[in-house]
């Protein structure tokens, strides 16, 4: 595991795009494993600009969301589809035969879950997977409690995570309260891992993540057991970790 602690969004922002520009630049076919929210907006803004200014080609490179609302089309404002491609996808030159995105609206949720791992495996499994972390320590929509073997699967959302997504709708009636997400299985047969995390309100889960028992009560603590990954904090979400302990720590 390295953590690399920065002074603010932005610059995690501008880390994050660098390791991802990176894998592309080594590996043009690269599978990247993708994230939404607040967290990567920034990271996307910055490969769009290392598109644009000519450092990075998407032509050759697959794409897997980690996750999706049930119940929202991708015509819908809040939908993670609609998300991807007004923030990123649309600005580059990825095909649309490129991109997958979980389909919150399948009718049968179990088939959508096989042909999704279906895949990723088709294409080789993932090579680089983006993160954000909830404050009750979940990655992707995999909340607490949720069994570490689990492939990709309906979710119930968590309150705390409504509640951190209301302010994305214009009011509690319309937050999802289910999601496709990748489970954590998924998650840990990626290559490489990349986790963001900004804001004091994510120290208490970075602490658990890196320090804490590793347990189905914190998702992210399984991360412990990968072997190559990496979290990017900034100073308020590193706010609990005593850097010192850390072995390998880039200022």
């Amino acid at each position: 595991m390295r953590i690399i602690c920065v002074d603010d969004y932005d610059e995690m922002s501008k880390k994050a795009a660098n390791i991802v520009a990176s894998q592309i630049i080594l590996k043009p076919d690269s599978i990247l494993g993708l994230a939404t929210g607040a967290t990567p907006l920034g990271m996307y803004k910055y490969l769009v600009k290392t598109y644009k200014d000519g450092h990075i080609d998407f032509e050759q490179v697959k794409t897997f969301n980690l996750d999706e609302y049930y119940g929202l089309d991708k015509e819908n404002k809040q939908s993670y589809y609609y998300y991807m491609h007004e923030n990123f996808f649309k600005f580059i030159n990825i095909s649309k035969e490129s991109v997958n995105i979980p389909n919150g609206m399948a009718k049968d949720i179990y088939q959508e879950s096989l042909e999704y791992e279906r895949k990723i495996r088709q294409c080789g499994g993932i090579d680089l997977q983006v993160l954000g972390i909830g404050r009750n320590g979940h990655i992707g929509f995999n909340e607490p409690d949720i069994k570490f073997e689990a492939l990709t699967h309906m979710v119930n959302l968590d309150e705390q995570t409504i509640n951190d997504n209301s302010r994305f709708f214009d009011s509690m009636e319309d937050v999802p309260t289910k999601a496709i997400s990748m489970g954590i299985k998924t998650i840990m047969h990626a290559r490489k891992i990349l986790l963001l995390a900004s804001g004091k309100e994510k120290a208490d889960a970075i602490y658990g993540a890196i320090y804490g028992k590793i347990t189905p009560k914190l998702p992210a603590s399984v991360l412990q057991l990968h072997p190559d990954v990496m979290f990017i904090v900034d100073k308020e979400a590193a706010s609990k970790l005593n850097l010192e302990k850390i072995n390998e720590v880039y200022l």
